[in-house]
Parts: structure tokens; sequence; C-alpha cells
């Protein structure tokens, strides 16, 4: 017989073809029948056994972090270690630079110290013994009597752990808030390599939120269910095999535990030799032992892993500060030239005023603009490439209405000012410098998106472009914005509207 057969229609037609045969030779009005009568019987056939068949959860095709090793840690340190001193280095004043008020514009000393320091500790920090341990959950999750339980009885017994450290508070909605825990508690998870993660009871989407991100940052986690005197003995093993069922694929079975380290008082009742009953309230023993076996065998077997783990967390967040950094002492030298573009854009609509304003009457402006910016993100473009995105940009604005839309919303504004608003091009130009803004401001994000570890050089995209722009333009369509930009057009543009006013009104001769 063969056996695992996983083909039901191949399986089922092969049959059914035989039986068919059969019942032709035996009779030919069957055999008239038997074509139908086959693809509706494996038809049939293979709807029951869909039916039949064992249906299987939606498979989790999230993947885990991958293992860590000495070298890939030392080289994400070192990577980090090139971020740092490209950062000194931009961040230092720069004579070169023929734009004094950019220039002016550097790293503040202290931050520069904050970092390095950070970075020595953690070319330090692979050479340690001894690991921390943190605990979270949320409130009256029993975190408390764990972290009392363990620095009284466990931790004098075990110098390679450090003193246990309870993080009180859990955010409410997790997957949106991420890290943005009390600077305290982000520092202890930042520190700790073993996080127990204390519940008890069943999980909330919260806590299966924070131990998947948890699990993502390569913290090694325990789960401790730690009031189970709270439930009947025949209930306690079917919550935490509930629980491994829920955290399949983040925490392993045998790091969900059972506990109860202050195990709540009992009453028990006691026969005297009077026949009377003698009543007293009785403290049960800890119940910790399953936590404990899993940490010490964690310590005995997992110790250098944890410090890899820790380290390349600590870095890859050091990566990320200062790469945050750059990109704001970046941006505040950037907002320099995009403000002096966007006046000087202003300027040339404004002289020459047409009925649609286009983006391309100033496409020098922009050109050198895209340029200055691409330098300052050590992104060195070709005037070819410079014309190209200035090309992509102008034609997303007038693509999606971006130059109506900015006319109809400054025009209101400038009503406030009889004087100017009577000339046109006091529009076209305010316009021209709102949309050179959002030029370059969406220059900025696209910039920043580049990958500063890539050899392959500038890369333009313009769907990514325009998506920016879209996002950018629709972000600093605030009313506050634009009458700020309107005032400061006013003040620059008034001179020129005045001198306007006065060449095109006629002198009157007594």
């Amino acid at each position: 017989m063969i056996q695992g057969i996983r083909r039901p229609i191949l399986v089922g037609g092969l049959g059914l073809t035989a039986g068919a045969w059969l019942l032709g030779w035996m009779s030919p009005m069957a055999a008239n029948l038997s074509e139908g009568m086959l693809w509706t019987a494996i038809l049939m056939g293979s709807g029951w056994w869909w039916l039949k068949k064992p249906q299987r959860s939606p498979l989790d095709l999230s993947l885990p972090p991958q293992p860590l090793d000495r070298s890939g840690v030392e080289r994400a340190i070192a990577t980090a270690a090139a971020g740092l001193q490209q950062l000194a280095t931009e961040g230092q004043p720069n004579s070169s630079d023929s734009n004094a008020t950019a220039n002016a514009i550097t790293v503040n000393p202290d931050t520069l110290a904050t970092l390095q320091t950070q970075l020595a500790t953690l070319q330090a920090s692979l050479q340690r013994e001894q690991v921390a341990i943190a605990l979270l959950g949320g409130a009256a999750t029993g975190k408390t009597s764990v972290a009392q339980f363990l620095s009284q009885h466990w931790l004098p017994q075990s110098p390679q752990a450090q003193a246990v450290q309870s993080i009180t508070e859990l955010p409410g909605n997790w997957a949106a808030a991420g890290d943005s825990l009390a600077n305290s508690s982000s520092e202890i998870l930042n520190q700790a390599d073993l996080t127990i993660f204390v519940v008890n009871g069943d999980l909330t989407d919260t806590d299966l939120a924070a131990l998947t991100q948890l699990q993502q940052q390569h913290h090694r986690l325990l789960l401790a269910f730690s009031k189970q005197d709270q439930y009947l003995p025949d209930e306690q093993p079917l919550i935490v095999q509930q629980l491994r069922e829920r955290v399949l694929g983040i925490v392993p079975a045998p790091d969900v535990v059972a506990i109860a380290p202050q195990p709540a008082p009992i009453k028990v009742r006691q026969h005297q030799a009077d026949g009377t009953m003698q009543e007293r309230m009785e403290q049960p023993a800890p119940t910790v032992e399953a936590l404990t076996q899993r940490l010490e065998a964690a310590l005995a077997t997992e110790r250098p892993a944890l410090v890899l783990a820790t380290t390349q967390r600590q870095t890859e967040q050091l990566t990320q500060t200062i790469r945050a950094t750059l990109n704001q002492l970046r941006r505040d030298r950037a907002l320099v030239p995009i403000e002096q573009a966007q006046w000087i854009a202003a300027t040339a609509a404004f002289a020459s005023p047409v009925p649609s304003l286009d983006l391309l009457a100033t496409a020098s402006v922009n050109a050198q603009l895209v340029m200055d910016l691409g330098t300052l993100y050590q992104q060195p473009l070709s005037l070819d490439q410079a014309k190209t995105i200035v090309t992509t940009l102008a034609e997303t604005m007038m693509k999606l209405g971006f130059v109506e839309l900015t006319s109809q919303a400054i025009a209101p504004i400038l009503k406030s000012h009889t004087l100017t608003f009577a000339v046109g091009g006091m529009v076209q130009g305010i316009s021209a410098a709102y949309l050179t803004r959002m030029a370059g401001l969406s220059l900025i994000e696209y910039f920043q998106a580049q990958d500063p570890r890539s050899d392959t050089g500038f890369s333009l995209k313009p769907e990514r472009l325009s998506q920016i722009l879209q996002t950018v333009f629709q972000a600093n369509q605030r009313s506050a914005f634009l009458q700020s930009l309107v005032n400061q057009g006013f003040q620059r543009l008034k001179p020129l509207g005045q001198e306007r006013m006065a060449i095109a009104t006629p002198k009157m001769h007594p």
C-alpha cells in the first residue's frame, strides 16, 4: 500500500476512472454517464478531503533576529565609530564654506563628548563578566515581589548577575509608544542583558507587542507568570500552556514559567485535643524555583551571547543617535540656502509675473539649491542630475495641482495687505517662495533616507521623491505657517511693489 499520498485530485481521479471503465464494460448506458459522474465525483471528493484535512493556523512569516557573533558586533561598533568621526568632522566650522551663516551652525561639544564616552563604553563592554537583569511588565503584575525575592535570596548566590532593576510601568499602547518609556526605564532596558517579563495571567495585546519588539531588538526574554497561587492547581498548567502558545516564536517554551514569589496567606484549621478547632493564617513558602533555574542555566551557558546581544543593541541605538544628530546638523544648515533660494525665486517671479506660475521659470535657482543640498548631504550631483530632480519636482507640483492650491491659499491672506494685493506679482512671488521651500524640504527628507553605507553613489527614484513631496506639502499647509511666510514676503517684496505702482501711476501735472 502506498503511504502518505497527499494529492487527492490525482488519486481520486485515477480511482474513479478505473471505476468508470468497469461500469462501461458492464453496461453501455453507464458508459455514457461515466464521464459526467467522473468529474462530479472528483470535485465532491476533493471538497470532502479539504474539509476533513486538519486546518493549520496561518504561518508567521516574520523573521527572528539573526544570531550574533563577535566579529559582527565589532563591525557594528566600527560603523558607529566611523559615523561619530564624520559627525565630528562635519560639526566643525568649515572655512571653505562660502555661506557664513550655515558655517556658524556646529555640533555642541558636550554632545560629541557624550557620544564618544558611550562609544568607549561599548568597546569595553565586550570584555565584561557580569550580566544585568531587568523586570518589565504592566501595573500590579508582581514585579516588585519578584525583584525583592531575587535580590534577597538569589543574587547573593550568583556573582555573575547584577542587581535586578524593575520597570514599573508599561505604555498602554506599546506598538505606538515603542521606546517612549521614562528615561530611567528606557535606560534600564537598554542596559539589560536579560529581561524578565512579568504577567499575572493571560497576555494582553500590549504585552504581546512589547515582547515582539523586544525580541527584534535582541533582548533575551523570560516570561514569568507571577501569581499562580491565585489560581486552582488544575488551572495553573493550562495558563502556562496558553502563554507558551501565545509567545510561540518569541519566547522559547521552557522560558515560560509559573512562580509565586509572595503567595497569599492561607487559612489553616487544626483540630485540638479537646475537640475544638483552631484557625490561623499561614504564609506559604515562595515558589520561584522554575525562574531561578532558568536564570542559572542562562548565566551558565549564554553569558557571552547575552553580552554580545546587549552590545549590539546599544551599538545600533548609538548609531541611530549619531545619525539623527548628523541629520539635524545638516538640516539646520540646509535651511539657510533653502531660505535664500526661496526669496531669490520669489523676487524672480515677482519681477516677471505670469498668469500661471511655472516652477521651471526659476529652474536655475532651484538647480543650484539641489546641488548645494547634495553637497551638504555627501551626495554630490552633476548639473544634469540636478536638472532632472528640478524637472521631477516641477512636474509633480503641476500634475498634483500644488501651484494652483498654493496661489489659492496665499491670495486670501494677502487681502489684508491692500497695498500689495493689487499687484499680481505678489501672489506669484510668495507662491514661488513657498514652492521652492517645499522642494528644498522634500530634498532634505530624500537625502536623509539615502543609505550612508552605500558606495554606488546617488540614485534618483522619481516616484519616491514625488511621494515625499506630497507628504511635505500636506504637512506644511498650516495657516500659521502660511501667514508667517506671507508676512515675510510682504516685507521683502513690498518695496518692489511700491516701485512698480509708482511707475504704473501717471503723474499729475498742475
